[in-house]
């Protein structure tokens, strides 16, 4: 007769070989049950730990989200935004490696993340508007099927640009600080007292310094962020036939959407931060942006319009990567398991 069915036998099952380690009642409550999706969701008392935050609405879902990739993206990078930012205005050297040693030898590891607190403290709220901005605006911009487009132009160009301009006007003054902070070492403790400072000395508009050229680099960088962000994510679906995207292909993607938008805009960037800086050090005061293009074009030719592109994409390409990367991460906990 058939030997009866016991912990030493599968009794045709292709079962774990430790089962019979494992007693029947821990078994029946560990396997899982089919279709229930990925995790351990037996009827033991014990459950396998999984990230999930219930919040209400899908706009503060998207803020949240969008904050916590701003903050980690930006930390990730600071030691490389630190370097951009002294290349950019010509100090402590004329190369990265330059500038690396220099600060590490005045200042430490410590020179690196110079400012990276106003900067996360700056960088999340401006992301988390940024995002909320783009994602709001291109839904109100794409039609629905069987509409008529609203634009003759992509919605997600007009929408990048819209969110850039949004997040822009919120958080200037924390992006000048920061800036202040890194060039201008010992001038100001904190960032406390930098704001304090600026505005009892210089007056409350100086928190605004270079805003024009600013928002008019933001437009064209974010517009074109976005909607690269958004054309490759759709050829990706196109080429691979998903309407899925992993981690590291949104990576991917994020990383080279920031190179593209970078290297456009880039001359902006450093006629930004040039008036951002002002006459420290005997530096040039500029009337305005174009003021400062052409004086940068007239000094430095060419190649100063676009010092400190390296390091620039260094830090900006994986930190647009990260990004996104960390958005669509924090939507799938936030949004896509709460809202089956």
């Amino acid at each position: 007769p058939a030997a009866p069915c016991d912990a030493d036998s599968n009794c045709g099952f292709n079962l774990d070989p430790y089962r019979k380690y494992v007693s029947p009642e821990a078994v029946e409550t560990s396997l899982p049950v089919p279709g229930d999706g990925v995790g351990l969701r037996g009827k033991g008392k014990k459950k396998a730990v999984r990230i999930k935050i219930k919040v209400g609405n899908s706009h503060l879902k998207r803020l949240i989200s969008g904050g916590i990739a701003g903050a980690v993206s930006r930390t990730v990078v600071a030691p490389l935004e630190t370097i951009r930012t002294h290349l950019m205005v010509g100090s402590n050297g004329n190369s990265s490696t330059e500038v690396f040693e220099s600060i590490m030898k005045n200042e430490g590891w410590t020179g690196l993340f110079r400012g990276n607190f106003v900067n996360v403290i700056r960088v999340a709220p401006s992301k988390a508007i940024e995002l909320f901005a783009f994602d709001t605006a291109k839904k109100f911009l794409t039609p629905k099927s069987g509409e008529e487009r609203r634009i003759p132009i992509p919605p997600s160009l007009v929408a990048g640009a819209f969110a850039g301009v949004s997040s822009t006007l919120c958080t200037y003054p924390l992006e000048l600080i920061k800036t202040r902070l890194t060039i201008q070492r010992g001038v100001y403790d904190n960032f406390l007292h930098a704001f304090v400072k600026i505005v009892r000395e210089e007056g409350p508009a100086e928190l605004y310094r270079g805003l024009t050229p600013s928002l008019i680099g933001v437009v064209p960088y974010a517009a074109t962020n976005y909607f690269a962000y958004d054309t490759l994510k759709k050829v990706y679906k196109k080429m691979f036939k998903t309407n899925e995207i992993s981690n590291v292909p949104t990576l991917l993607i994020g990383s080279a959407a920031g190179a593209i938008s970078s290297t456009a805009t880039f001359p902006l960037e450093v006629a930004r931060k040039h008036m951002q800086v002002g006459a420290v050090g005997g530096r040039k005061v500029y009337k305005n942006m174009l003021h400062a293009l052409l004086t940068i074009l007239e000094d430095e030719g060419v190649g100063g319009l676009y010092r400190g592109l390296g390091p620039s994409c260094m830090k900006l390409v994986p930190a647009a990567g990260i990004s996104f990367m960390c958005y669509e991460a924090c939507k799938k906990i936030l949004i896509e398991e709460e809202d089956e």
